[in-house]
């Protein structure tokens, strides 16, 4: 295990859409703010569902982070902006960042430019985490390029690992010829309702292919967590004691403990 002395990148990523990317992005950053680690949330999905979900309103974002990565002197300082959780900043997405992945391909060490965005700002927090856009194009094969590690939510439905054999080859070709140092951070159970016999079959699943890969933390279905994004506000703070706010912190805590110097 490598010892952090700047802020750990961790990448939430599944080209699969609607597996909780960005719920998980969100909380686990507010969570890890609320245990008194400094935190960097970076949107780098067009959708900007982790921006206006943290209260940023998106359509008077004057520098997100699409100007900093298109920009030949990009500095990712000026997309940054406060939450209303201390210890928690977020590089702000705009809907324009959906043309950077055709932007992206004509510039020169065009896999590279995120992480030289945030190398400035690493030793400003203690975690980075990058909101993964759906998908394995530019934009998403930047975030790996500039993580230390990757998060990989797996939702208890069907289909759940739909898509997962695509996304390892793809971490594997990154770690072979991008980033050497890259490293699953683990696969994340989310949407289980342990009501449901499907639900408990796909955890068993997932527990089965990925075994000490597999965090222990659970993601529960709760109504509370998908209300948050509504009122601009993580679930810990539109409700502390819900399913949804207990789960992330036990994961804020899971990963803390994981990554201790």
């Amino acid at each position: 295990m490598p010892l952090y002395t700047m802020g750990k990148i961790i990448a939430i990523a599944n080209q699969k859409g609607g597996v909780g990317k960005t719920t998980t992005s969100m909380n686990l950053a507010a969570s890890l703010a609320t245990l008194e680690k400094s935190v960097l949330l970076v949107d780098s999905d067009p959708q900007a569902n982790a921006s206006s979900g943290l209260g940023v309103d998106v359509g008077s974002v004057e520098t997100s982070l699409y100007e900093c990565l298109i920009s030949a002197d990009g500095d990712i300082r000026e997309a940054i902006y406060e939450t209303e959780i201390p210890k928690l900043d977020i590089a702000a997405a705009h809907p324009n960042l959906k043309g950077a992945d055709v932007e992206l391909l004509q510039m020169p060490q065009r896999d590279f430019i995120m992480k030289k965005l945030l190398e400035p700002v690493r030793k400003d927090y203690d975690f980075i985490i990058i909101d993964c856009m759906p998908s394995l194009g530019p934009l998403t094969v930047n975030a790996l390029t500039a993580a230390d590690s990757v998060i990989i939510p797996v939702q208890c439905e069907y289909f759940a690992l739909e898509g997962i054999t695509q996304l390892l080859s793809s971490i594997r070709l990154i770690k072979k010829k991008l980033n050497p140092a890259l490293e699953i951070e683990g696969f994340l159970a989310t949407m289980y309702d342990k009501r449901l016999r499907l639900a408990n079959q796909v955890y068993d699943d997932i527990k089965r292919h990925f075994q000490e890969l597999v965090f222990k933390t659970v993601i529960h279905r709760n109504v509370k967590l998908s209300e948050a994004p509504g009122h601009g506000v993580p679930v810990i703070l539109y409700d502390g004691e819900s399913t949804g706010a207990t789960n992330h912190l036990a994961l804020a805590r899971e990963i803390i403990k994981k990554n201790a110097k």
